[in-house]
């Protein structure tokens, strides 16, 4: 259950709340585990998060460190075939997508993407391209560059509670 911390980690931090960007170089996959749970403690009970890289650059990892980071001590799996794993946590719902395999947008009226998105949870939503024009706006945009073994990780807050999300996130060294 040790997730190593992230002392070793390079953070670049925008200089006001308007601009707020994060930029983090992840060395390893401990790292990433370690960068999702540190997200995971700076959360509301509810947020939009796009994930967005290439296949293998990590977001079902950082996921899965999100999840261990709000409690949850269960197998976290990638949803490529199911679109969505629920997970009912202590604290809220969190709902993780991964639209790979979405070839047209409208198909997640057919799964009910109005339902999850919800005052009372937090979507992690991997591959949100692919539901473009259907999708609400995200809080919170995580962008994963691969380079070498490590990873280029930003984020970029879209709204006022993914400002507060990440000054949060900033402020928990």
């Amino acid at each position: 259950d040790a997730i190593c911390d992230l002392s070793h980690v390079t953070y670049y931090m925008g200089s006001t709340m308007k601009n707020l960007s994060i930029k983090l170089r992840i060395p390893s996959e401990e790292a990433m585990l370690a960068f999702g749970s540190k997200l995971a403690t700076s959360m509301d009970k509810t947020a939009v998060i796009f994930l967005y890289g290439p296949l293998g650059a990590g977001k079902t990892t950082l996921s899965r460190g999100f999840l261990q980071g709000l409690g949850y001590r269960g197998r976290v799996k990638s949803p490529t075939y199911t679109l969505v794993e629920p997970y009912e946590l202590a604290k809220c719902k969190v709902y993780h997508f991964d639209f790979y395999r979405i070839r047209d947008p409208h198909e997640l009226h057919d799964i009910g993407i109005q339902d999850y998105v919800s005052p009372h949870a937090i979507c992690l939503i991997e591959w949100p391209e692919q539901g473009a024009g259907v999708l609400p706006s995200p809080d919170i945009s995580c962008y994963i560059e691969v380079d070498s073994n490590e990873r280029n990780v930003k984020l970029i807050p879209h709204s006022t509670r993914g400002e507060t999300i990440l000054h949060r996130f900033e402020q928990n060294e």
